[in-house]
């Protein structure tokens, strides 16, 4: 947990100086490409964790029927 100490002191100057370095790097059209990657891939995390979540729960409930029988 210590690796990420260093992101308690990140301030608006800081972030911008990251974004000058982000633009510089992959240019003004790469971007909007980049972050729609990211999108997607936050999405299908999501979309993961929320079906392994109904998994559990539906083994959950079918335990719990069973074990009431």
């Amino acid at each position: 947990m210590n690796y990420l100490l260093f992101l308690q002191n990140l301030g608006a100057p800081e972030i911008i100086i990251i974004a000058i370095i982000i633009l510089l790097l992959f240019g003004g059209r790469k971007i909007p490409e980049l972050m729609k990657g990211l999108g997607k891939g936050i999405k299908n995390f999501k979309e993961g964790v929320k079906g392994i979540e109904n998994d559990i729960n539906a083994e959950d409930s079918t335990t719990t029927n069973n074990s009431e029988k």
